[in-house]
């Protein structure tokens, strides 16, 4: 079947949405190689020095250090617990399975500031506030409705007469999961953990409401130090991390591949 020609008005609005997401870079970029000690478009001076700033910074590596290790142990829970739920949705089907699906991706559909304020109430009794498996709870409630979610679709769209036929030769209800359902998951489990990677790494609302002063998470430095300072570090900084989403897409794109993972 030959595909349609795409008409030169929807490549035109292709162009000008991508030129509209891709606008912030236009002035963040140049800014990030600002001498200037202050943000100013376009700069008057050209330096790299802010981006030698940002490792200068004992709070901005820090809180680096504390962002990277946090959404690792989030992506590595949220799949260590999406993984069985979406299975049992998808395949057990246990009686209410819509409802279930509906209360894990429930955390979604609220407001940020409303879920962070509750978190906040609930936490605070327990002594979690400003603690790093208060961070790790409050992250877990965000990037789990996305695991189940992600994970489902994965198994919702396996051909289910391939673990018969492993059922049928024998091969045991666990064999079956790990020899040929999980090798088949593989797009599934990847994009599951990027996406809850980088939810976890660049969550900054509900974040603010958990850290502290002696615990802080990457974006909520990047937010105080905005409200202190107007120095290019930041857009530096900025830069950076687009270049840490780039890599995490292509490591992706590399082992599962992007058209695998989130075309179906």
């Amino acid at each position: 079947m030959d595909e349609r020609p795409i008409s030169p008005v929807l490549k035109g609005v292709t162009l000008v949405m991508f030129l509209f997401l891709l606008a912030p870079l236009i002035v963040v970029v140049p800014i990030s190689f600002s001498g200037d000690a202050y943000m100013a478009f376009p700069p008057t001076s050209w330096s790299v020095k802010w981006y030698g700033a940002i490792f200068h910074d004992a709070q901005m590596t820090a809180a680096f250090t504390i962002s990277i290790l946090l959404a690792i142990v989030v992506t590595v829970i949220s799949l260590l617990v999406g993984l069985p739920a979406a299975y049992a949705l998808v395949r057990l089907k246990p009686r209410g399975a819509e409802a279930l699906g509906s209360l894990f991706t429930a955390p979604l559909l609220l407001p940020t500031i409303v879920l962070g304020l509750a978190i906040l109430l609930v936490f605070a009794p327990l002594g979690l506030l400003g603690t790093f498996q208060g961070l790790v709870a409050a992250h877990l409630i965000v990037t789990l409705p996305y695991a189940v979610r992600v994970l489902s679709t994965a198994l919702a769209t396996l051909p289910i007469p391939v673990e018969e036929a492993a059922a049928t030769l024998g091969a045991r209800p666990l064999t079956v999961f790990f020899k040929v359902t999980l090798p088949m998951m593989r797009s599934g489990l990847v994009s599951t953990a990027a996406l809850c990677f980088l939810v976890s790494f660049d969550e900054v609302v509900l974040s603010l409401f958990m850290t502290g002063p002696r615990l802080s998470t990457l974006p909520v430095a990047m937010y105080h130090h905005v409200e202190q300072q107007a120095d290019p570090m930041v857009a530096s900084l900025s830069v950076l991390l687009v270049v840490l989403t780039l890599v995490v897409v292509l490591i992706v794109d590399r082992t599962a591949g992007l058209a695998k993972t989130f075309v179906k």
